[in-house]
């Protein structure tokens, strides 16, 4: 059993392409990531903000460390819902966890989660302004 998923969170479908599958037609294990990084960038538009423009108020977020749990395949042509939300906030810090989804949410294909550092544009870590913790999610732009 796995703990229970933060909120608020946002499903995002993906259509697995040739060109992500690896010589077996399995969603390469890469991809993942890139997944992962696609539904925090639409978590993010949805409180309101793009991530571009995050980055235009001084406010970078690099990966200080990524997961993934591969649980079961998806392959070339699956639809699959990724899942994401933010689970902690530190004082110059913030974690995204992740879970995709087999199209009718029966099969949990993987979980994961991705713990970024907050720093300004010379790369100093930098607290977490009011007004990024506090974006509101929009709940008319979720797809779930």
């Amino acid at each position: 059993m796995h703990e229970e998923f933060p909120t608020p969170d946002i499903w995002m479908p993906h259509r697995v392409s040739y060109g992500e599958t690896d010589t077996m037609g399995v969603l390469y294990y890469a991809e993942y990531l890139h997944l992962f990084e696609r539904a925090r960038s639409e978590y993010i538009r949805r409180c309101g903000m793009s991530y571009a423009e995050v980055e235009k108020k001084g406010i970078i977020l690099p990966v200080r460390e990524a997961q993934c749990r591969y649980r079961s395949s998806a392959r070339y042509d699956d639809l699959v819902l990724v899942r994401a939300g933010i689970s902690e906030w530190g004082r110059a810090s913030m974690r995204f966890v992740y879970e995709i989804w087999s199209e009718d949410k029966k099969r949990l294909l993987a979980t994961g989660m991705t713990q970024h550092a907050l720093v300004n544009a010379e790369g100093r870590p930098v607290p977490v302004p009011d007004w990024f913790r506090s974006l509101t999610f929009d709940a008319g732009k979720s797809l779930s």
